[in-house]
């Protein structure tokens, strides 16, 4: 009778370890299925995409037509109708330098088509796609100021976004050159204008390629240009299916002339 109750007791042990491996295994396949950034997306049936709002030719919301345009806007259309079957089928979440990182970790947005420049510090965080556009920074300065080249920013103030990786490669390259700069963070372009305008700074310094949407009769954008930057979609470190899948997507765009279509739709070289 001890003989037959222990192996019952064996049998339930068994059976319990059984469950127990059973719920891991599941729990193990729920996880690996969540983080399927690309799975969720084909099933949710649309695609939630950050994108900036104050970028003309980039990421720009049109106050005229309450309309999202620009080359990243047109390249999230393409991304969206490969994943979803219709370019419709995508949320927009307008982002900034700062609250695009925050936005994707929180699982807010599926990724982010924003600007977002591809550094080493950052690709220990996100996954970042194969570039989809290069740039250079530069500067954005009134006219009537007498400044020519970066030289002439000695001791003056740059106006730079907030969390952008800009200030540090101006602090390098005024290192580099033999000047001091000063800096005043904001979190919009616009404001950042609008402290040009008002001359609460001396220059407006981001990519090149930017600063075209904010030149008027009264600044020009200056020659010098320095530190290339290369903007690439980014997602969670989670989500390699989609990261990988975004990159043959992108480089087979890249060849086939489509995102130099692109860029000619949105006035950039």
């Amino acid at each position: 009778m001890k003989k037959f109750k222990a192996v019952l007791l064996g049998m339930a042990v068994v059976l319990s370890l059984g469950l127990i491996a059973g719920c891991s295994n599941n729990d193990d396949s729920d996880k690996k299925s969540a983080d399927n950034g690309l799975e969720k997306i084909k099933k949710a049936g649309v695609v939630k995409i950050g994108i900036k709002e104050d970028v003309p030719n980039f990421g720009f919301l049109n106050p005229d037509t309450n309309k999202h345009e620009g080359m990243e806007i047109e390249l999230s259309k393409k991304i969206a109708k490969d994943l979803t079957g219709s370019e419709d089928n995508i949320e927009f979440v307008g982002v900034t330098a700062k609250t695009r990182g925050p936005l994707l970790d929180n699982g807010e947005v599926d990724m982010i088509i924003a600007t977002f420049t591809i550094t080493d510090e950052r690709k220990e965080t996100y996954n970042f796609s194969t570039p989809y556009y290069q740039d250079e920074i530069g500067f954005l300065v009134r006219n009537d100021e007498g400044v020519d080249s970066m030289k002439d920013l000695d001791g003056k103030m740059i106006g730079v976004a907030q969390t952008a990786t800009t200030k540090q490669s101006l602090e390098e390259k005024a290192k580099e050159i033999g000047i001091t700069l000063e800096f005043s963070e904001y979190s919009t372009y616009p404001e950042l204008k609008t402290a040009l305008t008002s001359k609460r700074i001396d220059a407006f310094s981001v990519d090149k390629s930017i600063l075209t949407g904010y030149v008027d009769k009264g600044t020009k954008i200056l020659d010098d240009g320095f530190s290339p930057q290369e903007y690439g979609v980014a997602t969670k470190k989670s989500n390699k299916e989609l990261h990988e899948h975004l990159n043959k997507l992108i480089e087979g765009w890249e060849s086939d002339g489509t995102l130099d279509e692109i860029y000619a739709n949105n006035g950039l070289k």
